[in-house]
């Protein structure tokens, strides 16, 4: 395969390849773009070689193998990078803070390399240089979706499902061109870098089930594009910054988190205060409470000191029990001839 040198995409996955990756591969530097050996059986610690010698790599996806070990420095010599999928392995160690290299995702422009097809090397189906838009399966929003033309619209880094610890480097905030950052599921510790709003193209961001601690960075209520957050399950506390763009996403984007409060929370932060709203409705919720008690006492009283005026003049004025015997006397004939009728 090594000698494949005019290869400029390299697509093997969802077989049941195995073992660890031949080193020959960096033979094709010149033009290699895509790499995708995504959902097999491949093991070992992910080869140096690849950030050495594949300087043209736009998309390199191993997702779903059994890769171990760090993430070697050498990755940060792909400038051109635009899609970094290594998720569901098992890595480990820290995400190398020389990522700031990654000059494509520091860019907020699409790749120049847009409308280019490429020369594929299928090598399972026996097909050599046939003509390939570099197309990619990615877990997006959830989800997993297949794109198009990956090349000219996405910008992502999925790290998520391995064992990676220590903090997320500062230095992610220069990849500004970055639409989705995936590092849910690992080991991550610290805070959430305070210039995370930098990111402002971020369409998903996902930091959930780690470790993380800390506030939640003001920032990040200035990316007005996001659609999906996901910062669930980690150790954050202090008040959800306020801004219309965070309360809008539902509370489980934000549970797990025990000492985190504030809307969309139902937990409210120490020492907040009701809105003016809420004031102006419990006052007059309370003015329009007590004026229902008031009239419903008054009705009472009057009925009832009607009745008793009413009974008591019956009893003991002479005249007023024979004007009311007498009407009953005549109400009961009336009503009999009626009925005789």
């Amino acid at each position: 395969m090594g000698a494949l040198v005019n290869m400029e995409a390299l697509i093997l996955r969802n077989n049941n390849l195995s073992g660890q990756l031949t080193s020959s591969l960096k033979n094709c530097s010149d033009k290699l773009a895509m790499v995708d050996l995504g959902e097999n059986n491949f093991d070992g610690p992910i080869p140096s070689w690849i950030g050495d010698g594949l300087h043209q790599l736009i998309i390199l996806s191993l997702r779903f193998n059994n890769f171990s070990g760090s993430l070697p420095s050498t990755l940060c010599y792909l400038e051109k990078l635009q899609v970094l999928d290594l998720s569901l392995n098992i890595i480990s160690g820290g995400i190398p803070s020389c990522i700031k290299n990654f000059t494509s995702m520091a860019q907020n422009t699409i790749s120049s390399t847009s409308g280019h097809s490429y020369k594929c090397g299928v090598v399972i189906n026996g097909f050599i240089g046939i003509s390939y838009h570099l197309d990619i399966s990615l877990m997006w929003k959830g989800v997993d979706q297949h794109f198009k033309n990956a090349d000219m619209l996405l910008k992502s880094i999925d790290l998520s499902s391995n064992h990676l610890t220590g903090d997320i480097p500062p230095e992610m905030e220069y990849l500004i061109g970055l639409i989705s950052l995936n590092l849910s599921r690992n080991n991550l510790t610290g805070e959430i870098t305070s210039n995370i709003g930098y990111l402002k193209l971020l369409d998903v961001l996902d930091l959930s089930r780690n470790h993380l601690s800390g506030t939640i960075p003001s920032s990040l209520a200035q990316i007005d594009r996001l659609s999906v957050l996901n910062l669930s399950n980690n150790q954050l506390y202090g008040k959800i910054p306020t801004g219309t763009q965070l309360q809008s996403f539902p509370a489980s984007s934000f549970e797990g988190n025990s000492n985190l409060c504030g809307e969309p929370l139902d937990t409210k932060c120490p020492g907040e205060e009701p809105t003016k709203s809420q004031v102006s409705t419990t006052n007059g919720g309370d003015e329009s409470s007590i004026f229902l008690e008031a009239l419903y006492m008054s009705m009472g009283i009057g009925f009832f000191t009607g009745f008793v005026g009413l009974v008591g003049s019956i009893l003991l004025l002479p005249s007023w029990r024979e004007t009311y015997s007498k009407f009953l006397n005549t109400l009961i004939l009336k009503v009999l001839k009626w009925w005789k009728q």
